[in-house]
């Protein structure tokens, strides 16, 4: 009868795992079977060969489920997989759209987004959407960050703020393109779980603090360029003078109706462009509602 058995769950075992496990006669399928067989042998309720073919099968599939077997080779490669989604937001999202920007287009390659939201969303953190991070924010949409980041035309020794750091993400890719970034969370518990990430993830050109945005950060002023990641119903006035001569600050500005718009400092003068309309997280604190 053991036999028997022997044969058939060699035959399936074979067939089955021969790729995965090399010699399945070497294997822990093996092992177990024979040792449940020399305790029953005299015992086994085996009365046809069709019931012998049951036993054997549900044997298999039982080890198969995890009881016996190793199944690492068959587990997906996470990282492997982030990389790929990573090249498709890449290809389809950003440049399908029009971002044509190299240093910008690399950045977005490089920095891992998956590391930026909430563990229960790593598998959507790739999608074309943006994504709650708790506290009431959220991380923007993939192609905002990186039109955005795009406007303001890094080549690499700018002084950078960023007001809103949300999840760090914005503030990692603007690290990988500027010298030193700035950037400021409203939320406490915000500004201090992404300065610990960001210091974690190796960015030592990034300094975070909490603090009201609105009122721009004047200790380190002034800024060759100005990121807004909140929408303020007007353009704040403290960012427009800590700007630079000849530095862009892009903000969303808006309440129900709001446009992304690029402004640059001329002469002293500001050109404003207009340019799509999007919908980001109202602007908060004692700044934006009194206008200082």
């Amino acid at each position: 009868m053991r036999a028997k058995v022997y044969f058939i769950f060699d035959k399936i075992v074979k067939s089955r795992h021969s790729r995965e496990n090399g010699n399945p006669e070497n294997s822990n399928y093996m092992k177990i079977l024979d040792s449940c067989l020399r305790r029953n042998d005299r015992k086994l309720p085996f009365q046809t060969f069709y019931e012998t073919i049951i036993f054997t099968l549900i044997l298999f599939f039982a080890f198969s489920a995890g009881c016996g077997g190793d199944r690492r080779s068959s587990k997906p490669d996470s990282g492997r997989d982030f990389k790929v989604m990573r090249e498709k937001m890449v290809e389809t999202q950003i440049k399908g759209r029009g971002v044509k920007n190299e240093r910008v287009l690399s950045a977005m390659l490089k920095v891992e987004r998956h590391r930026f939201v909430p563990k229960q969303y790593e598998s959507q953190a790739y999608a074309d959407q943006p994504l709650p991070i708790g506290e009431g924010q959220t991380i923007s949409q993939p192609y905002i960050v990186a039109l955005m980041t795009e406007l303001l035309d890094l080549k690499g020794e700018e002084t950078v703020l960023e007001v809103g750091t949300g999840s760090g993400y914005q503030a990692a890719i603007l690290a990988e393109l500027a010298k030193e970034v700035y950037t400021i969370e409203i939320v406490e518990p915000l500004a201090s779980s992404s300065k610990t990430l960001l210091f974690e993830l190796g960015y030592r050109n990034i300094q975070v603090k909490a603090g009201d945005g609105y009122l721009g950060w004047p200790d380190v002023a002034p800024f060759d360029a100005i990121i807004v990641t909140c929408a303020p119903d007007h353009i704040p006035k403290p960012l427009l003078e800590q700007l630079k001569e000849g530095g862009r600050l892009v903000v969303p500005v808006g309440t129900h109706s709001q446009e992304l718009k690029r402004i640059v400092k001329r002469s002293g003068k500001i050109e404003t462009t207009d340019v799509i309309p999007v919908i980001f997280v109202p602007m908060t604190g004692d700044g934006v509602k009194h206008k200082k």
